[in-house]
């Protein structure tokens, strides 16, 4: 099965990803497409985010589908995913992912994976986010931070991408403020000029479905989608 989308990365935990996906999809479906989302694990339930709901919930509310379908691997500790399994007595299979992520998308015309964490966040003893990312073969998307220690952090993040000859289609920072200071806008094009990358911006927003939507028709949604070989 030929597999359409793309792939959201950050450059770390709370660079807002979720939002990001979650903008994305709920674009793609405002304008008609049909559009599946994909997690590999959840970690965290026992802390959610105040006023937001836990990722897979966001990622399944925007596409019409259950959170269990989202993602079905979850694990209430704080902690990185290969962690949260060990103290759970089980163990995360890239193999098993990327199928899930396949048959989450077989009924839609467009997947989009949310990572977690960053892309050298680990899920087993051997692999990360990155392989799991490759194994699919969906461009990416970075999301990442407007301010201080964000050009670092999001250059980091595009060379280990380009290292594993991922498909870096795009950086987006977020939230991106209304009144955006001068820091702000020489991080945009510092991170574009020293990456050769298209660097967008998505500004803050509430969990609503509409409003996520409308944020993310402002990007360049069609673009960034690709099939993989």
């Amino acid at each position: 099965m030929a597999l359409r989308g793309c792939f959201v990365t950050g450059t770390d935990t709370g660079a807002g990803k979720t939002v990001l996906a979650a903008a994305l999809a709920a674009a793609l479906r405002a304008s008609g497409v049909r559009v599946a989302a994909f997690k590999p694990v959840v970690t965290g339930l026992a802390e959610p985010a105040a006023g937001w709901p836990a990722d897979h919930e966001l990622l399944a509310a925007v596409t019409g589908a259950r959170p269990r379908e989202v993602c079905a691997t979850t694990f209430a500790p704080a902690v990185s995913p290969h962690l949260a399994a060990e103290l759970a007595g089980e163990e995360l299979a890239l193999d098993a992912l990327a199928a899930a992520a396949r048959a989450a998308a077989a009924d839609a015309d467009v997947l989009v994976v949310e990572g977690v964490g960053g892309l050298l966040v680990p899920l087993n003893a051997e692999h990360d986010v990155r392989d799991l990312a490759l194994a699919l073969g969906l461009p990416l998307i970075v999301a990442a931070r407007p301010g201080l220690g964000t050009i670092n952090h999001t250059l980091l993040t595009i060379e280990a991408a380009r290292a594993a000859r991922l498909d870096v289609r795009a950086v987006v920072l977020t939230p991106w403020p209304a009144q955006p200071s001068v820091m702000e806008h020489s991080n945009r094009k510092t991170i574009a000029r020293r990456a050769a990358v298209d660097v967008w911006t998505l500004p803050g927003v509430t969990p609503a479905v509409d409003d996520l939507a409308r944020a993310g028709a402002a990007l360049p949604l069609n673009d960034w989608l690709a099939t993989a070989a």
